[in-house]
């Protein structure tokens, strides 16, 4: 039985019986699961370290539920009628310079697209990540309608969810992370990986 409780309990849990519901959802999707829309493929391996880096950042920085605007916004104010497009451009890029303040809390899906644009991953990465968080999210809440982003941002979510499921999304484990659960029978080596049987390699 899939653990739904996630109203009572302020943890993600994830099962192999919610993995193996994911990855049989995969197998219905419409195009390919690892082709982004580069038409190129990822790896399973790569789709992980994009969302191993995710739930770093929302580690490091934090996490908000949604984005709000800072407390010192204040709107663009009226340009010139006889502005230059370099000088419009200018007060556009400085507004928006403004309001990118460094540590700021991110929400999931900003935290997936800054690792879009990293050396952790690539928008292909990105995108295919998101569709793993749906997969995931449907198993969870038995939902085939549900979606990581609006799941992401509901009231009584929590940061350590979030990361949770970030992590449980990762087709590539290493075995020795802490609190991670290996498959009965696989040997503890020192630097050897699990990886996912459902994943490309």
């Amino acid at each position: 039985m899939l653990h739904t409780e996630i109203n009572d309990n302020p943890s993600v849990v994830i099962t192999d019986v919610m993995m193996a519901t994911a990855a049989s959802a995969a197998t219905a999707l419409y195009r390919p699961l690892w082709k982004g829309n580069s038409g190129e493929g990822s790896t399973g391996e790569a789709v992980a370290r994009h969302l191993e880096a995710a739930a770093g950042l929302v580690d490091a920085v934090g996490w908000t539920r949604t984005f709000s605007l800072t407390a010192s916004y204040q709107p663009l104010g009226p340009v010139a009628d006889d502005a230059s497009a370099e000088t419009m451009l200018r007060l556009l890029l400085d507004h928006v310079r403004d309001e990118e303040i460094p540590g700021r809390p991110v929400t999931a899906v900003e935290a997936l697209g800054r690792i879009g644009g990293s050396p952790d991953g690539d928008p292909d990465t990105r995108d295919i990540s998101q569709e793993v968080l749906n997969l995931l999210v449907q198993a969870l809440t038995g939902s085939t309608v549900g979606r990581f982003a609006p799941w992401a941002e509901r009231l009584h979510r929590t940061q350590a969810e979030i990361v949770a499921l970030f992590r449980g999304g990762c087709p590539v484990r290493p075995h020795v992370r802490a609190g991670r659960r290996l498959p009965p029978g696989l040997p503890r080596r020192a630097g050897r990986r699990y990886r996912d049987p459902r994943c490309p390699p």
